[in-house]
């Protein structure tokens, strides 16, 4: 409650933990004011609900670019400046990555495609670069942006760090996994073995209502499952940490260094399972109908 009542004394208003978590899970949220039909920041949830779809979560789209785009250019860097003679210790830490996802490729992937490893690659660094924004501090990052948001007549703007905890985000990576799925099953399969493979499969060709039932949503899990994992995993550990904070206050950091340290785990095993999860996918998508 001190910590709420701290942060919100920074603006003037007067905050229940409630509010303060409320708050700091909201985004910021850019979109069409149903209103004056305006394009512009919410101002509130309620605004930025009836916003509806077509609106934009601000912070999680540069944070997300702002991190992919940063990890590219730190690896084109090294890359650049790698050599085999008398590699330095950050050359080293980037050849671990590179081989470790490599080893989980050659492990789980049994067909030759010369993109499964790079993406692996890109989807494992990229995760955890956006799930480590959990262990910032929760009020940093979020008060600076508050009081920036302040010229521009956002007293109590959101923002949102942890692209990971929005479910645009996963479920975005994971759709797009998915549609590499249904390419890749198409495209190694043809058209009608990969639909011959949702109705004539577990049971053969005379249970196909049967087989429909069951594959079709095995199908369409895949996506959502994969992308709901992530979400829900980053955004109960945020939670947590809010939770602390405003309930805590001036004695939450003990709690949250033993929360902290075992969110550390979570951070990579949760890169690691989406990574191992496509690999997995995108095998099954290449088998050939005889699988």
């Amino acid at each position: 409650m001190a910590e709420a009542a701290h942060v919100a004394g920074e603006h003037g208003v007067n905050q229940t933990v409630q509010e303060y978590i409320t708050h700091h899970l909201s985004y910021l949220t850019f979109g069409k004011n149903p209103e004056s039909g305006h394009w512009e920041f919410a101002k509130t949830m309620e605004e930025a609900t009836e916003m509806g779809f077509m609106s934009f979560h601000v912070d999680s789209l540069f944070w997300s670019f702002l991190l992919g785009g940063g990890a590219l250019l730190f690896f084109r860097y090294i890359g650049k400046k790698a050599t085999s003679d008398t590699p330095n210790g950050i050359q080293n830490f980037v050849e671990m990555i590179f081989e470790f996802v490599g080893n989980q490729v050659n492990e789980s992937f049994n067909h030759k495609n010369a993109h499964i490893a790079p993406l692996a690659l890109t989807i494992f660094v990229w995760i955890v670069l956006m799930n480590l924004m959990d262990l910032v501090p929760v009020d940093w990052i979020p008060m600076i942006a508050a009081w920036f948001g302040q010229g521009f007549g956002q007293e109590h703007m959101s923002f949102k760090v942890v692209p990971t905890t929005d479910p645009n985000i996963t479920l975005g990576m994971s759709i797009s996994v998915f549609i590499l799925i249904i390419y890749y099953s198409i495209k190694n399969k043809g058209l009608g073995g990969f639909l011959a493979e949702l109705a004539f499969h577990p049971f053969g060709k005379w249970m196909m209502p049967f087989n429909l039932m069951i594959e079709i949503p095995t199908l369409l899990a895949k996506p959502i499952s994969l992308g709901l994992r992530l979400f829900g995993n980053l955004y109960a550990g945020e939670l947590l940490f809010l939770v602390i904070a405003g309930l805590l206050g001036a004695v939450q950091l003990p709690a949250h260094f033993i929360w902290a340290v075992f969110h550390i785990l979570v951070v990579p095993l949760q890169a690691f399972v989406f990574m191992m999860l496509t690999i997995v996918y995108l095998n099954a998508a290449h088998d050939s109908p005889e699988h």
